[in-house]
């Protein structure tokens, strides 16, 4: 029998969820490889979604040799992805309809992405109302997605227990960080497949989802 209660609080990974940018990272990520003689495959870019930009950019620094570190990697890339997304944001089909919903019924939320904070905050900045109670990036934690750091630490701002929140993700990187916190975490499929597994909850789309479906994930 399904409950009756409401999320105390919905977190909401960025990049592949609430904005279509994946295709954003991975011209960047060709992008960079060119300028600096070597090669990135569709598959290389595939492979780093859901993962931490330190952990992502060590790999692109190993396999295309490039004479920068890490750091510097992850600058230029995310001033090549803001300024495609400062031109364009494609939002995922569905998202801000739930979110508008959620603000207007007094659930908290928050963004938790492995971007950075600037990056996070351009987008939710972008979004014509008051979205987000908080913002937590691959900046402001110490351990990256799969650990399960960013949505405890979403949890802890919000003044809110993880098994109390809904959790939405589009890689299998992001499920495990938010299924290892104890949310509900749901999967919305997008470029990357997501792997079933025992109690996994994995969605097509947010495209029509409600408040009150919510609910259902709630036992």
């Amino acid at each position: 029998m399904f409950g009756k209660k409401l999320p105390a609080a919905v977190l909401w990974d960025m990049d592949g969820t609430l904005v279509d940018s994946e295709e954003y990272w991975l011209t960047s990520e060709q992008s960079l490889a060119i300028e600096h003689s070597g090669n990135w495959s569709e598959q290389d870019g595939l492979d780093l979604i859901g993962m931490s930009l330190y952990e992502s950019t060590k790999i692109m620094k190993a396999k295309i040799g490039i004479d920068l570190e890490p750091e510097q990697i992850i600058e230029k890339l995310t001033d090549s992805v803001s300024a495609k997304l400062a031109v364009a944001i494609p939002w995922r089909p569905g998202a801000q309809e739930l979110l508008r919903e959620l603000r207007a019924k007094g659930i908290k939320t928050a963004l938790v992405t492995m971007s950075m904070h600037r990056m996070a905050q351009q987008v939710a900045d972008q979004i014509p109302f008051d979205a987000f109670d908080v913002v937590v990036a691959g900046d402001d934690v110490t351990h990256g997605k799969p650990h399960p750091e960013p949505y405890l630490r979403a949890c802890e701002l919000l003044g809110v227990r993880p098994q109390d929140c809904v959790a939405f993700e589009d890689s299998l990187t992001g499920l495990l960080s938010a299924e290892a916190a104890g949310t509900k975490a749901v999967g919305v499929t997008n470029i990357v497949p997501l792997p079933p597994a025992d109690g996994r909850i994995i969605w097509p789309t947010l495209a029509g989802v409600r408040v009150k479906d919510l609910k259902k994930l709630f036992k």
